[in-house]
């Protein structure tokens, strides 16, 4: 049994050991490469590798593995903002979706919009692959859907132009100039009255989970951090003005699910 029980933990520690090297080369290996690189920065910079090789997408763009990333809370979270939604009036209204993300946020969130009535729902990403992706899973939608490739830290979009703004988990892989950018633009893109609903990583409570989000961010992660202090999304909020908030904290505060009211 002894044996059994060590070759298992061995090979547990070795699979470990490899999706944790395969994620960090496609993470912040790929930022450290690009800053010895001697090309200048591009507005992409900041982008992964993993969000941009369609490949790539597609091997980890699987449920599973998504909620499994976020401890297993990645269905609260998602609920907590379509409960939202699913409450507005957005009769003849429009939808934003600042930057994709993995899972099925984006149908959840598209289904809730249409539920509640909106006229038009828009997606926006830096990335022609993202929305590509994107587009795969709302199938049944498309005929309501506008995708746009546009960067959240400077959309080229009207403002005013829609009633709720959805931000799934983008703030934290942004520098941190580029944290307060998204914010603002988020703000600029809606009417008086609008929502933006943010989810995002949180200060943990318990020091072990506090010790264990440290060590992911600094090794995976490295804009991350600053959401626990100098960037918090609600003092950034705050700072900006003409906000009214409610902040949701879930799994030991570990995560949270803003939602703002463009004052």
């Amino acid at each position: 049994m002894q044996p059994l029980l060590m070759n298992t933990a061995i090979v547990l520690v070795f699979l470990l050991t490899i999706i944790a090297l395969f994620f960090f080369i496609l993470t912040r290996g790929a930022l450290l490469m690009r800053e010895l690189s001697s090309d200048p920065a591009d507005e992409k910079s900041h982008v992964y590798p993993i969000y941009s090789n369609m490949r790539l997408i597609k091997l980890v763009d699987y449920q599973p593995i998504i909620s499994a990333i976020l401890l297993f809370q990645y269905k609260r979270l998602v609920t907590k903002i379509v409960s939202g939604i699913r409450q507005l009036d957005l009769q003849n209204k429009k939808v934003l979706i600042t930057s994709c993300a993995f899972g099925d946020v984006i149908p959840r969130v598209v289904g809730a919009a249409l539920q509640s009535g909106a006229d038009r729902i828009l997606i926006a990403d830096l990335v022609d692959n993202e929305l590509i992706n994107a587009r795969d899973k709302l199938g049944n939608h498309l005929e309501r859907m506008e995708f746009i490739k546009d960067d959240a830290t400077n959309l080229q979009l009207a403002d005013g132009l829609v009633n709720v703004n959805v931000m799934f988990f983008l703030l934290h892989e942004l520098p941190h100039h580029l944290k307060l950018r998204a914010l603002d633009e988020a703000g600029r893109m809606l009417t008086p009255g609008g929502k933006l609903y943010l989810a995002e990583f949180h200060r943990p409570d318990p020091w072990v989970l506090r010790a264990l989000s440290w060590t992911y961010f600094k090794v995976f992660e490295p804009y991350g951090l600053a959401l626990w202090d100098t960037h918090d999304p609600v003092d950034c909020l705050q700072n900006l003005g003409g906000w009214s908030y409610q902040r949701s904290t879930y799994f030991f505060g570990n995560f949270q699910v803003i939602s703002a009211t463009r004052i």
